[in-house]
């Protein structure tokens, strides 16, 4: 692949467009998760959607400019482009930006792994490390994937990340309680009565 330093300086410059990408992704999951299970006042609920949206789109930035970087630093200093220079980008990058355990950074990291494991499973099928299957694996793979997660809720829920304890609490323990039509359309969870 043929290098040009402008290939790589534009999109340094175009931080924006990644910030307005991390505000499109995380503000609508932030507003549903803290209307959803967080308690507290309006004022602390639209603290936190602004919190959460304001470091998903800031480390989002910080990651693609440290990676972009790294990469053209790389091709500048070896003449060429290689796929070590991705992979060691990304090795930094992730260290610098997504190696706090933050809340964050935690769903960022385990959204990305459960899409790594599709894609690796799907290269060592191409390259042919494993064999191509005859049927599709997918009833397989949801099948063991729901039942691990809700053996971990059950038997074991202090393995499972926060937030995902709070939905499958929600979905499975909270809705064996129904008092009113108030339960569906204003509360998650009753406030305890004094």
């Amino acid at each position: 692949m043929h290098w040009s330093p402008e290939q790589d300086v534009q999109p340094q410059v175009v931080g924006m467009k990644i910030v307005r990408y991390g505000v499109k992704i995380r503000a609508p999951h932030a507003f549903v998760m803290t209307f959803l299970f967080k308690n507290g006042s309006l004022q602390d609920k639209v603290r936190a959607i602004i919190q959460a949206t304001y470091t998903h789109s800031r480390n989002l930035a910080c990651f693609v400019f440290i990676y972009k970087g790294l990469v053209a630093l790389q091709r500048w200093l070896q003449k060429r482009t290689l796929q070590s220079h991705s992979f060691l980008a990304g090795c930094v990058g992730g260290w610098i930006v997504f190696g706090d355990n933050n809340h964050i950074n935690s769903q960022i990291n385990m959204y990305l792994l459960s899409r790594i494991i599709f894609g690796l499973v799907r290269l060592a099928a191409e390259k042919g490390y494993i064999p191509q299957t005859k049927h599709d694996p997918f009833p397989v793979f949801a099948t063991l994937v729901w039942g691990i997660v809700l053996w971990l809720f059950e038997y074991h829920p202090h393995t499972l990340q926060p937030s995902l304890q709070s939905s499958m609490n929600y979905l499975y323990h909270d809705s064996n309680t129904w008092h009113d039509i108030t339960d569906f359309l204003i509360y998650n969870k009753r406030p305890l009565q004094k």
